[in-house]
């Protein structure tokens, strides 16, 4: 069962778009909103630490279980930023290498909380050496490490930009789960796509777009590398976000 979608949490909840981004898909905490600080203490201390403490590390031989912890806190913070694993080594206690770093950062992806999303290529061998973008499985895990309040965070255009986009991909990563899609980002040089959805060789490709100083050129030039069955702009400029989050993402292939 993946997380709650914003369809879910809007007809249970009454919950803004603003609200889902920030907030993201957990019930258990929705009626706790209003108060920051509570809403917080509840999402790390009855859903990350008993995801961790319990789930994870009952079911996984982990031998740096305090460096996992730490992973998952700093790669929850950069979710949807692309990040190389180099450059984590100097934040981390104990951090050994890149090597266990992708290891524990697959086994937080195989429990939904915390993923790094591959850069596509056709060669599977540059797709698994490739630089991660982080990406968490609800925008909560996200934000509850944030400084930002939810006020701050809708007056801040960039860090909005970055919830804005995280919150997107959590969907992505959630329909992914239910259609059997996978999910990656593109990238050369400074050419840049958000999302690429991978299903039986048919590509899909995605750009978020929060406000309207982003360019697009990545998604052009994608368009000429690789002929996408569909390719457009979520938000400013194109599809609207909420009919995006209610849409039907399987009838995009």
């Amino acid at each position: 069962m993946p997380h709650w979608s914003f369809a879910e949490m809007q007809e249970a909840f009454g919950f803004t778009l603003e609200e889902y981004m920030y907030f993201g898909g957990y019930p258990g905490s929705a009626k706790l909103i209003k108060n920051e600080a509570r809403w917080k203490r509840y999402i790390l201390q009855s859903i990350v630490d008993p995801a961790i403490e319990k789930d994870v590390l009952m079911t996984k031989r982990i031998h740096k279980p305090a460096l996992l912890s730490q992973l998952f806190r700093i790669g929850s913070t950069y979710s949807a930023e692309i990040v190389a694993y180099n450059k984590l080594l100097g934040q981390l206690q104990d951090a050994g290498n890149t090597t266990t770093l992708a290891n524990y950062l697959k086994v937080l992806g195989e429990a939904e909380l915390l993923g790094g999303l591959q850069k596509f290529a056709h060669a599977p061998i540059r797709q698994v050496s490739s630089i991660p973008k982080f990406q968490v499985y609800n925008n909560a895990l996200k934000m509850v490490y944030s400084s930002h309040t939810f006020e701050q965070a809708i007056l801040d255009r960039k860090a909005w930009g970055h919830i804005f986009e995280s919150g997107i991909g959590t969907y992505l990563v959630s329909q992914a789960f239910v259609h059997r899609f996978d999910v990656y980002y593109w990238r050369e040089r400074d050419d840049e796509v958000d999302f690429i959805l991978h299903k039986k060789g048919s590509l899909v490709a995605i750009e978020i777009k929060s406000n309207a100083e982003k360019n697009t050129n990545g998604l052009d030039k994608f368009r000429q590398m690789f002929n996408p069955k569909a390719s457009f702009i979520v938000g400013d400029g194109g599809i609207g976000v909420e009919d995006f989050l209610l849409m039907d993402i399987s009838k995009l292939f």
